[in-house]
C-alpha cells in the first residue's frame, strides 16, 4: 500500500496545476471529442465517451439518471478527463479532478448548452432526467502543441 502511495504522489507532482495557459483553454473550448474516467466502488476504474463543455475553469458534463458513472460519481468524486483535439489527436489535455458540484439539470439548460456545442442544436430527448456536475480541475498534463515545457518526457 505504501508503494501505491508513493507512487500516486509522484504521478501527482508531475502534473502540472491549474490554470491552465491560454491555448489549453482554447483547445478545449472547441467541440473536442473526450472521455471520462470514474471509479466503480471496487476501485476499478471505467472509461466512457462524453461531451463536456468548459465552463469557466472547470469542466461540466451532463448525464441521464440512469447512467452508472453517474452512481460511480456519487460514490467517489474522483475523475479523469481526456480531451482530444478534433484536428490532431496527438494533441490533447489529460486532466484529473473531482465533483466541484452537482444538481439537477431541471429545465435541461445545461444539456441544451453541450447539445448546441456538439449538435448545433437543442437535445432532442427531453423525457428523462438529467443531472450536470462540475469538475475542479486537480492537475493537468498537455501533450503534442499543448505540452507543458515543465512536465517530463
Amino acid at each position: 500500500m505504501l508503494a501505491e502511495q508513493v507512487r500516486q504522489l509522484t504521478l501527482e507532482a508531475r502534473m502540472s496545476k491549474p490554470p491552465l495557459p491560454g491555448a489549453a483553454v482554447a483547445m478545449l473550448r472547441k467541440p473536442n471529442p473526450a472521455v471520462i474516467t470514474t471509479l466503480r466502488r471496487d476501485g476499478q476504474p471505467v472509461s466512457t465517451a462524453t461531451w463536456y463543455l468548459w465552463d469557466d475553469g472547470r469542466v461540466l458534463v451532463n448525464m441521464d439518471e440512469g447512467r452508472k458513472r453517474l452512481e460511480h460519481m456519487r460514490d467517489d468524486p474522483r475523475v479523469a478527463v481526456d480531451v482530444l483535439d478534433e484536428s490532431d489527436w496527438y494533441t490533447h489535455v489529460s486532466m484529473t479532478g473531482h465533483v466541484d458540484e452537482m444538481c439537477e439539470d431541471t429545465n435541461l439548460a445545461d444539456i441544451d448548452r453541450l447539445a448546441q456545442q456538439y449538435m448545433g442544436r437543442p437535445y432532442p430527448q427531453r423525457d428523462r432526467r438529467r443531472i450536470s456536475a462540475w469538475i475542479a480541475v486537480d492537475g493537468w498534463h498537455g501533450w503534442g502543441a499543448l505540452k507543458d515545457s515543465s512536465q517530463p518526457g
